[in-house]
């Protein structure tokens, strides 16, 4: 699963926020950044309820995963910009806003509400501001603590909180609080950080609630097209999957508005054309995000959960069923196949939409009723789903577990069995790759999990074959020796 690339609406302030949420979704975008504003679902609107419920049920529809963003520049004050702040004298205003923009998030099921610091007044020291931006956000944090819903602080060039360092600290000084995370402009990182935006991706990594992606250059917070600023987008793109971020990373272009739709046809290009690609020597593989086939796949599951049903079984044909590194793993024992990948990627989006309740039993069809890929991808997706899914998982793989088929031996023993799978099976498991020819490498954790009575049977294995006159398997020597 890799994160979810998404255009910001307010760089379609043009559009009505229909057309735009249309506009995007046909670019093949499958995320949107919401900017609150009058003309883009007003929180201050007598109808914002219904307004929410319309735009959700758009978002579902159209498969849009969503945040909320609230830089909008007017809409608390018609004649100061972005005024108040949490740093003002009088922060109720804001802090108002910012309640309701997490009632319109929890409204529309988006991941979060991003929010920044606001300029420090020139009549305020550092030892205010920092009390108000304390008393702020904790009063914020009530309600995302009621709703449930994250918020991302966004460190932002000339405001009081402008460096990625200032935005941990503030949340250290808070307590760490679970639902307060980091929104990080990529842009920004190259206009006023110390390191690069790859490394502030690191550095906020299991943090991070929200990605923008825009280009800028040194010293300069202007948001640009990508390549037209001083950005290593590859750089950046790889770091976001280093560090396993899955969620919406959007480009944000507010200043672009006169050619949206151009302007986000580009975007979308330049981001297909550096997002991660396989290299020899990765260990982490992924189906191209940009993939039409599975972005529209991704988009109609999220619309209605029960589509995987049909859209499961036609992965191969439409994405291929090459192995991923066909140099070292001709027969994708080790690293899977490209179909494999592609249902890990839809399963992950089954487990966004299906009730809990109902995922596990989803699951249980989709392997009982498939053919030896479609099981094959069921196992590979399992790390990929909640703890509700254990349970059904472990059946599942005890199925496996005893088939003929080593590409299904071989799925069985992922991440999943590796952190699930009780001892006794685990090492019957790696014993019976070892017997049917499964290579000991695509099996998850195997130097954590072998243990003396997994040595004791490969042993006993081992004296049984040079008894018999029979070659024991190069994978079975090199356990006993490097044991």
């Amino acid at each position: 699963m890799t994160f979810h690339l998404g255009y910001g609406t307010n760089g379609f302030a043009n559009h009505r926020l229909d057309d735009a949420l249309r506009v995007i979704a046909d670019l093949g975008y499958t995320s949107v950044a919401l900017t609150l504003d009058h003309n883009h679902l007003d929180p201050f609107a007598d109808d914002v309820s219904a307004r929410v419920d319309h735009v959700g049920n758009l978002l579902s529809s159209l498969g849009l995963r969503s945040v909320v963003e609230t830089g909008a520049r007017y809409l608390l004050d018609p004649y100061r910009k972005h005024y108040p702040t949490l740093v003002s004298d009088d922060t109720d205003l804001r802090i108002d806003f910012l309640c309701r923009a997490i009632r319109i998030a929890e409204g529309l099921g988006s991941d979060c509400v991003s929010f920044w610091s606001g300029i420090k007044p020139s009549d305020v020291d550092s030892v205010g501001a920092h009390e108000r931006m304390l008393s702020g956000v904790s009063r914020v944090l009530v309600e995302a603590d009621r709703r449930q819903v994250r918020i991302g602080i966004e460190p932002e060039p000339g405001m009081y909180v402008q460096h990625l360092a200032q935005a941990l600290a503030l949340r250290c000084d808070l307590g760490n609080p679970e639902l307060l995370g980091i929104t990080l402009d990529v842009g920004h990182c190259v206009a006023v950080e110390p390191v690069d935006a790859a490394e502030c991706v690191r550095r906020a990594a299991g943090l991070l609630v929200n990605v923008q992606l825009d280009d800028m250059r040194l010293g300069v917070h202007e948001h640009l097209e990508f390549g037209e600023g001083e950005l290593d987008l590859a750089a950046t793109l790889a770091a976001l999957a280093e560090v396993g971020y899955t969620g919406v990373a959007a480009v944000e272009l507010p200043r672009h508005s006169h050619a949206a739709p151009d302007v986000a046809k580009r975007a979308f290009a330049a981001l297909r054309a550096a997002m991660p690609k396989p290299s020899s020597g990765s260990d982490e593989w992924v189906v191209e995000v940009d993939h039409p086939w599975l972005v529209d796949a991704e988009r109609k599951v999220r619309a209605d959960a029960t589509a995987i049903r049909s859209i499961f079984p036609a992965v191969g044909r439409k994405v291929g069923r090459d192995p991923l590194r066909p140099e070292a793993d001709p027969q994708g024992l080790i690293h899977g196949t490209v179909d494999d990948l592609a249902r890990t990627r839809l399963l992950a989006v089954l487990a966004e939409v299906m009730p809990a309740g109902e995922l596990a039993s989803e699951v249980a069809e989709l392997y009982r009723y498939g053919d030896d890929a479609e099981r094959r991808g069921v196992l590979r997706g399992l790390s990929t789903l909640p703890e509700t899914v254990v349970p059904t998982g472990l059946d599942l793989v005890n199925d496996a577990l005893r088939a003929n088929d080593i590409r299904l031996v071989a799925a069985a023993l992922g991440p999943f069995a590796a952190k699930h799978l009780d001892a006794h099976a685990w090492r019957h498991g790696v014993l019976k790759c070892i017997f049917v020819g499964v290579p000991l490498a695509a099996v998850a954790d195997l130097d954590r999990r072998t243990d003396a009575e997994l040595l004791r049977m490969v042993s006993d294995f081992a004296d049984e074959r040079r008894a018999a006159g029979r070659e024991v398997p190069a994978d079975a020597q090199r356990l006993l020796e490097v044991s």
